[in-house]
C-alpha cells in the first residue's frame, strides 16, 4: 500500500520499491513473478481511476512489441543475470536530474511515438526479468508532453496489457506456484488501496510539484538499483 501511494504520486516506481524487501522475504528468484503479479492485480483499479486521461494513440505503438519482449524474457528468466542491466538502468535514472535541470524544464528531448515500439520491447523484457522498471519509462512519457494524470493513465494502460503477457508467460513456463499466487494476491490488494489513496494526493499537486517528485523518485531508484547490484557483482 505504501509503495503504491508513492508510485501514484510520483508517476510509478511501486514495483521497483518492492524489489529489495520482496527479494529478502521470498528470495531473489521469487520476487519478479510475485511483484509483477501483484502490480497486475492492482492495475484495474488504477485504470478505473484514470481512464478518462489515457492517451490511446501511444498504446498501439508500445503494446505489441512489449508483449513480445515479455514472453521472450519469461523464457530466459532462469538463464540471465540481471545485475548488469540494473546498473545501466540505475545510471540512466540518476542522469534525469541533470536532463531536466532539477525540474525547471518540461522536456529534455523530443520523443517520437514510433520510438515507443523498441522502448516497449526493451522495458517489458527487462521488467519481466527483474520485477519492475517503472521509473525508466517516465522520461520518455514526459518528453511526449504527458504530465500528471495523463502520464500515469497512459503508462498504466500500457502496463496492464504487458502484465497480461507477463502473467501468462510466467504461468506457461511454470514459474508461478500456488504459494506465489497467494503472495501476489496479497501484494495486489495492498497496491490497489495505495492507488486509491495516492490519487487523492495527486489531485492537489501542481505540474511542477509532480515533476519534482517524479525526478526525485527516478534518482533515488537509480541509486538503490546501483548500490544493490554493485555488491553482487564485485
Amino acid at each position: 500500500m505504501i509503495a503504491f501511494i508513492v508510485s501514484t504520486i510520483s508517476g510509478g516506481g511501486g514495483a521497483l520499491l518492492l524489489i529489495p524487501i520482496t527479494s529478502w522475504m521470498l528470495g531473489a528468484s521469487a520476487a519478479p513473478p510475485v511483484i509483477n503479479l501483484g502490480t497486475f492485480i492492482s492495475r484495474p483499479v488504477r485504470l478505473y481511476l484514470f481512464w478518462q486521461d489515457i492517451d490511446w494513440s501511444l498504446i498501439k505503438y508500445y503494446v505489441p512489441s512489449a508483449v513480445v519482449g515479455a514472453w521472450l524474457a519469461a523464457l530466459l528468466f532462469s538463464r540471465l543475470d540481471g545485475s548488469w542491466i540494473q546498473l545501466l538502468v540505475g545510471g540512466f535514472l540518476i542522469s534525469t536530474v541533470f536532463q531536466y535541470r532539477f525540474g525547471r524544464i518540461d522536456k529534455s528531448f523530443d520523443m517520437p511515438k514510433l520510438g515507443f515500439i523498441p522502448l516497449g520491447f526493451v522495458t517489458a523484457f527487462i521488467s519481466t526479468l527483474v520485477g519492475g522498471l517503472g521509473p525508466v519509462l517516465n522520461p520518455f512519457y514526459m518528453n511526449t508532453g504527458l504530465q500528471k494524470e495523463r502520464l500515469i493513465a497512459t503508462k498504466t494502460a500500457n502496463s496492464f496489457f504487458v502484465g497480461l503477457a507477463q502473467i501468462g508467460s510466467y504461468a506457461f513456463f511454470g514459474v508461478l506456484t500456488a504459494q506465489l499466487w497467494m503472495y501476489g494476491l496479497a501484494l495486489g490488494l495492498g497496491a490497489a488501496l495505495g492507488n486509491i489513496i495516492g490519487k487523492r494526493f495527486l489531485a492537489g499537486m501542481s505540474v511542477y510539484q509532480f515533476r519534482l517528485m517524479l525526478i526525485a523518485l527516478m534518482v533515488v531508484s537509480g541509486i538503490v538499483m546501483i548500490s544493490a547490484n554493485v555488491k553482487d557483482l564485485f
